[in-house]
């Protein structure tokens, strides 16, 4: 009975020694990761070996089959072949690990391995490294959102360790959690939308885009250069309306004493060029698209007066006017003068004014000596002279004087030696 008492104490230190042996050998790592796919993930490690070696080597195997001989993804007695792998430990206790950017074939089993001056120890069976992609579901699926709407985003990943996202609207945080809900849904929740896990922000599913569609609202007129213009001159109404879809057509109506009036044209603008005085009164838009229609309120147009611009063109045609009025009634006087000045010629030119006129001519060339000598030669010359009526009245005073001769011609006899002399003139009967 003691014997058998002896045999199992013994059997307990022994066990006792091996596990006190073993447990200064070890590499504590989790046996499974998740990483995302995109993102870089920290591999938390630590070792211990037994007190009084010196470790000299430190790897990092992928594969099983790698876990003891290689090829190894890191080992620090070797220049590092690729900047994907880091070592972030050291060569007391820390042999943590980091991977950039993980890709689906950067799965699989990872494992520590180290050297001491006396041994050496491989972390088996290491760590699984499980890649996902990061997901959104939406609930509507590819549907068309409308206003009022009730949607709902899932995030979701294959990695079952990780529980915390994060939510983000255009880029900006804005609720923690797996999914996002709205209960009649509006258009200010339009934006893209992205999750991702918080203890790896740099991965995201992509985004997606929550667009909101409704009916035309806030719809309004507004007028340049506003609702009282100058008669003549431009004025622009413009319809202006929030919708999504915009706006397909914008409708003008124009409210008379007695009835609505449709206006021509369905564009967001009515333009009067030159503003009519008819143009007066009151308006008012209609926005239209798929999801329904919204009137304006009604806004009243004033047309006064003429624009500066339009008395100023008055004026200028009134003073051409004026001076072509003045030109045409010059001319026509100018006419008129005229045809009383040939008028008058005519009747001075009848048969009996005329006078008969002897003109005496020597020759202008002869020297004085000459001129003594010799009496000058009287050269009958015959002219018909034309007088008015007040010198018809002296030349009937002359012809009473000196005869019975015809009262209707005078004959005179003008002498004209050199230069014509007024006193050698003979008025003869």
């Amino acid at each position: 009975m003691m014997a058998e008492h002896t045999h199992l104490i013994w059997t307990l230190v022994l066990l006792l020694l091996s596990d006190v042996i073993s447990s200064d050998w070890d590499v504590h790592v989790e046996p499974v990761l998740c990483a995302v796919k995109g993102s870089s993930i920290d591999i938390p490690c630590s070792f211990t070996y037994p007190v009084g070696q010196t470790v000299k080597n430190v790897a990092w195997a992928h594969h099983e089959a790698a876990f003891v001989k290689g090829p190894f993804v890191f080992e620090s007695t070797s220049e590092p072949t690729s900047t994907k792998f880091q070592y972030l430990g050291d060569k007391l206790h820390n042999c943590s690990l980091r991977i950039y950017k993980v890709e689906n074939r950067d799965a699989g089993d990872y494992a520590f391995r180290f050297w001491t001056d006396r041994d050496r120890w491989t972390g088996y069976p290491g760590v699984n490294l499980n890649v996902s992609d990061l997901k959104i579901i939406q609930s509507n699926g590819n549907k068309v959102i409308t206003e009022g709407d009730n949607v709902k985003l899932t995030c979701i990943i294959g990695c079952k360790d990780h529980s915390h996202f994060q939510w983000y609207k255009n880029g900006h945080p804005i609720i923690e959690g797996p999914s996002l809900y709205w209960n009649n849904i509006s258009s200010n929740n339009s934006g893209n939308y992205s999750c991702s896990i918080k203890t790896h922000p740099q991965a995201t599913p992509g985004v997606v885009s929550i667009n909101v569609e409704y009916g035309p609202k806030n719809t309004s007129v507004s007028a340049e250069p506003g609702l009282e213009v100058y008669r003549g001159s431009k004025v622009t109404l413009t319809c202006s309306s929030d919708a999504n879809p915009p706006v397909e057509t914008f409708t003008w109506f124009k409210i008379t004493s007695d009835h609505l009036v449709k206006v021509a044209g369905n564009k967001s603008e009515l333009v009067f060029w030159e503003c009519p005085q008819d143009a007066e009164g009151r308006y008012f838009c209609c926005a239209t698209n798929k999801h329904g229609s919204k009137n304006s309120s009604v806004v009243e147009l004033t047309v006064t007066g003429f624009l500066v611009r339009d008395i100023v063109i008055i004026s200028a045609a009134v003073v051409v006017v004026t001076v072509l009025l003045i030109g045409i009634a010059a001319l026509t006087f100018s006419r008129k003068l005229k045809t009383l000045s040939c008028a008058a010629e005519n009747e001075q030119n009848s048969p009996k004014d005329a006078v008969y006129v002897n003109w005496h001519v020597s020759d202008i060339g002869q020297s004085q000596e000459r001129d003594k000598r010799e009496q000058p030669v009287k050269q009958i010359i015959y002219a018909t002279i034309d007088f008015n009526n007040k010198t018809k009245t002296n030349m009937q005073q002359q012809q009473t004087g000196s005869g019975t001769s015809d009262e209707s011609v005078t004959y005179s006899t003008v002498c004209r030696i050199k230069m014509l002399n007024p006193h050698e003139l003979e008025i003869q009967s």
